[in-house]
């Protein structure tokens, strides 16, 4: 008989998140302006990246919001780089850590499990795993011929890529696609697809039955 557990219950306040970069900040941009617009009922509790000089730390301290850097060559390895990440979220009392084009493996914690997600710019299972990040995939993608791509968001495990599934958001790849063109189509999908699982997992609309993740209707 297959377990089923209600991953959280229906939050009757804004979902607090850590959000983890480790470039740019787009993604925690998009997140922002989400929130701003009323669209996430959310509120972003501390940002954490594990690199310096990245743009991403001057756009969260510009938007107003704690950011903490770790830097990951000053850790001996992932668990105690992971140690020290997840301490800041606990004091920050978050909800759910969004790893937003993080590039670092973590080991999440017991108290984390199911409550880490991350964002692939591919349908996984395809186009993943080290190695596969950023242009990479996409790279990869047109190298193979493949007719459509997408985004993939899923629970985060201690490996990369994995973990059980929320949602996919697919699109299409064009003749003409180079990898900046696909990545701009990619990046779309995804602004839609991370707030939407989030807005899931605070409505308590995501239900793990085996090692399947099912949507529950409202």
């Amino acid at each position: 008989m297959n377990t089923q557990t209600l991953l959280c219950e229906p939050l009757e306040r804004p979902v607090r998140l850590g959000v983890l970069i480790s470039g740019g900040g787009t993604t925690l941009l998009n997140l922002i302006d989400q929130i701003q617009a009323g669209l996430l009922e959310a509120e972003i509790s501390v940002v954490i990246t594990d690199r310096n000089g990245i743009a991403g730390i001057q756009r969260a301290r510009t938007a107003g919001l704690d950011c903490t850097v770790l830097p990951r060559r000053e850790f001996e390895g992932p668990g105690p780089f992971s140690d020290a990440a997840f301490d800041c979220c606990r004091q920050a009392q978050v909800d759910l850590v969004i790893l937003a084009g993080f590039l670092s493996l973590i080991e999440v914690p017991e108290d984390f499990h199911l409550k880490v997600m991350n964002i692939h710019p591919a349908l996984i299972p395809a186009f993943c795993g080290k190695g596969y990040y950023g242009h990479h995939v996409h790279e990869a993608v047109l190298e193979r011929g493949a007719r459509v791509s997408g985004c993939t968001v899923h629970f985060a495990d201690n490996e990369y890529d994995h973990g059980p599934i929320i949602l996919q958001h697919v699109v299409p790849v064009e003749n003409d696609d180079d990898p900046e063109s696909l990545a701009a189509r990619v990046f779309e999908a995804e602004c839609e697809a991370y707030p939407e699982a989030i807005r899931l997992f605070a409505s308590g609309r995501l239900k793990l039955v085996g090692q399947r993740l099912h949507v529950l209707t409202e």
